[in-house]
């Protein structure tokens, strides 16, 4: 096995730290004061934090943010799979328009739903609620895609093996397909939870309730917050944006080599 070369190693090293520059210098600016950040000099503290947990409630922002965003897609990458797996490997009548149909949704922009589902939300009183923010969001179109093209490169010689033994189609889902498929469902899943936990747009318009608050239109609030003379309280912001990242950060730490694997094999196949 070839040494690894040096001159590459710190190629990757550099580009790494130019790319999370701006996170770093964020995480950095949150642990000063905000006299100190706007006179120019380093003072450290953790107050920033304690304040936007405590003060700013972004502790049940964040609760609010892992329940919707967990929930959404707990939900979106079931019914996903669902779909994919009868897509891939049964033929029924409009199997292909429904399918189109799917494929056709990931050309409409999000926005051109909102006022319609705004409307029919409303009408059955679910505004203002965990309901409200999560129905909307667990469908999605491009992970029933994906995942139909995965399953497709599983040989269907294992699930006629299966049917032979007196296996049932959920049996064979749940215990043939999504086993091999796991892979490129937690690269769905970790995708359909960043879509979500970065969503803005619908749960600032379907939510009223401060204490329904996610934690993108929290922080989007945190801009109002001024330590005098009209200037925005920066390093309260970052600190607020770095508990923001960490649960996406976490995600992708612990499904990183599924994502990478299942990107991969879905592009093989």
């Amino acid at each position: 096995m070839k040494p690894e070369n040096p001159i590459l190693a710190g190629i990757a090293l550099v580009a790494g730290l130019l790319f999370l520059s701006p996170v770093l210098y964020s995480i950095w600016i949150s642990f000063q004061t905000s006299d100190a950040y706007y006179a120019g000099e380093i003072a450290f503290t953790l107050d920033n934090y304690g304040r936007a947990v405590g003060q700013y409630n972004f502790a049940r922002y964040l609760l609010n943010s892992l329940i919707v965003s967990g929930m959404v897609t707990l939900l979106g990458i079931s019914f996903a799979t669902m779909a994919a797996y009868a897509f891939a490997r049964f033929t029924f009548p409009g199997n292909n328009l429904l399918f189109g149909a799917t494929v056709a949704t990931l050309m409409i922009p999000s926005h051109i739903s909102l006022i319609p589902n705004y409307l029919s939300l409303a009408k059955v009183g679910l505004l203002d609620t965990y309901a409200g923010l999560i129905l909307p969001a667990i469908s999605n179109g491009f992970a029933a895609f994906f995942l139909r093209q995965y399953i497709r490169g599983i040989p269907k010689a294992l699930d006629e093996a299966a049917y032979m033994d007196g296996a049932k189609p959920l049996q064979v889902l749940w215990r043939i397909i999504v086993p091999l498929s796991r892979p490129a469902i937690a690269s769905m899943a970790l995708y359909i939870f960043m879509t979500e936990w970065n969503s803005y747009i619908w749960p600032l318009v379907a939510v009223g309730k401060q204490d329904l608050y996610t934690l993108q239109v929290g922080l989007a609030r945190l801009y109002r917050t001024n330590p005098g003379e009209g200037l925005v309280d920066w390093p309260l912001v970052m600190a607020a944006s770095t508990i923001t990242i960490l649960p996406v950060l976490l995600g992708f730490l612990l499904v990183e080599r599924h994502l990478v694997r299942g990107i991969t094999m879905g592009a093989v196949k």
